[in-house]
């Protein structure tokens, strides 16, 4: 994995295609300084661009023969001390559609290849930079939705979830070694008590695992986002909550019950916690067919959400619409939001005390008011320790958030438990290597060591083009 494969040259636009400031346009591979020395004339004509310092920025004209393109600034990285561990060249000029893409045309008459999505990434992973984890971590800082997300990826990105794998796989290689050599040479190596060693080691390779599996939940809501779901009979105010954590106003707030009648999609970023709301049509029965359709979205929204939020109005009494409501989600994790507390109560006009019948203790009741956003500060108090339980610290730890390492981590792990499964059942040594060698493998899944070229392709597929 550290030798330097040999490929042909790439390029690529490595910035939005728009009108910008600047337009960076990316070139790796061995004929990159070539092909820049055809184009690119330095402010100083004395100077030979192949003879131009590794990690400088150059200022002059990029010509198309006699014609000058556009002036602009290009950086040099040679390899093997560059992204791709190959000679990297940057071309960054005006921003302009038209110019950025005139320059890569020149580039790839030159000599380049238009690079694939993520080829860049992938030569870094194929030469030996970084491991696949790291490279899909790269994607996952592109795409991150939040603080939270930001420094997860930059966590894995610098190796935190590579080293922990990589350690793990040392520990387990070296007693299947160990054991090998153990039945090859039993003159010279003894298993008398390896059994009781090796149990007390596997159990704390359990116990890594598992907690790596545990974080996957809380690293896809870091990720992806908490699926919401605003639920309450019309007039509740689910509008005004909504537009109230958006702080604009995007849903219809009106006086007229059933204004909302289909589902509003909105995300919303909340001290590192990212919502995605959807705001449903009230739930009642309805002979308005239009209205209709929309509470029945709101019922399968309902079904799917990751967290419920019923907004109840307290200026009423609870209604039969509430306590269908309750019942549905009685299962689901939510969030009771007692709205209207702006409002003065009529004595006798909403009994709270009825909710103990349908939730449990440990649900949020808050009181708000999503007109004048009143409570909303303890709404969000409650929505961190509900979804993360007040502890969440991504400076503290590595969370998985990639489905494809939650499977190799369970299948690691079930591979550890059947070795601790077959020690405690007095199983010859020689069984313990097959589970050990599993979850050898299992764990060479998430790094890059044991995967198929196929799956390398349809991962770097999903990057960007540029990147």
């Amino acid at each position: 994995m550290g030798m330097i494969n040999e490929f042909d040259t790439i390029a690529a636009i490595a910035t939005a295609v728009s009108n910008a400031g600047i337009g960076i346009i990316r070139i790796s591979g061995s004929e990159a300084m070539t092909i820049l020395s055809n184009i690119f004339e330095p402010y100083n004509k004395k100077v030979d661009v192949h003879q131009l310092e590794n990690h400088r920025i150059y200022y002059g004209n990029i010509k198309d023969g006699q014609e000058v393109i556009d002036e602009c600034i290009v950086l040099i990285m040679k390899g093997p001390h560059s992204y791709t561990k190959e000679d990297v060249v940057e071309i960054d000029c005006h921003g302009g559609v038209t110019v950025v893409y005139k320059v890569l045309n020149l580039v790839l008459k030159n000599g380049a290849r238009a690079a694939e999505p993520g080829e860049f990434t992938k030569r870094a992973f194929l030469n030996g930079r970084i491991d696949l984890s790291q490279a899909e971590a790269v994607m996952d800082l592109i795409d991150s939705k939040n603080e939270m997300a930001r420094k997860n990826s930059m966590t894995q990105l610098k190796g935190g979830l590579s080293d922990r794998i990589k350690q793990l796989r040392e520990e387990i290689i070296y007693q299947v070694a160990f054991i090998e050599s153990a039945l090859d040479d039993p003159e010279h190596y003894s298993l008398d008590g390896f059994p009781e060693k090796l149990l007390e080691l596997d159990r704390q390779w359990i116990k890594t695992a598992r907690g790596m599996l545990d974080s996957y939940d809380n690293g896809r809501i870091i990720a992806e986002g908490i699926r919401t779901c605003i639920i309450g009979k019309p007039n509740a105010g689910k509008s005004s909550f909504l537009n109230a954590l958006l702080g604009e106003e995007r849903a219809i707030v009106t006086d007229i019950a059933g204004t909302t009648r289909d589902t509003l999609e909105e995300s919303v970023t909340i001290d590192g916690i990212t919502l995605n709301i959807v705001d449903t049509a009230g739930i009642r029965d309805t002979e308005d067919k239009v209205e209709s359709i929309g509470v029945e979205r709101a019922r399968k929204e309902m079904e799917s959400a990751d967290l419920i939020l019923f907004l109840m109005d307290t200026s009423v009494q609870i209604s039969e619409e509430d306590i269908e409501i309750l019942q549905k989600i009685r299962d689901k994790k939510k969030i009771i939001l007692l709205n209207k507390s702006d409002k003065v109560q009529e004595e006798g006009s909403f009994d709270s005390s009825v909710l103990q019948e349908y939730i449990s203790e440990e649900t949020p009741v808050i009181s708000i008011s999503a007109k004048y956003g009143d409570g909303i500060d303890n709404f969000i108090m409650e929505l961190k320790n509900m979804m993360f339980h007040g502890r969440i610290d991504v400076n503290q730890e590595v969370y998985i958030t990639n489905a494809r390492h939650k499977d190799a981590l369970a299948k690691t792990y079930e591979s550890l438990e059947c070795v601790q499964r077959s020690i405690e059942a007095g199983m010859p040594e020689d069984f313990f290597t097959i589970d050990l060698m599993n979850a050898y493998e299992k764990l060479g899944l998430i790094i890059g060591e044991s995967v198929e070229e196929d799956l390398v392709n349809e991962i770097f597929s999903k990057f960007c083009t540029g990147k």
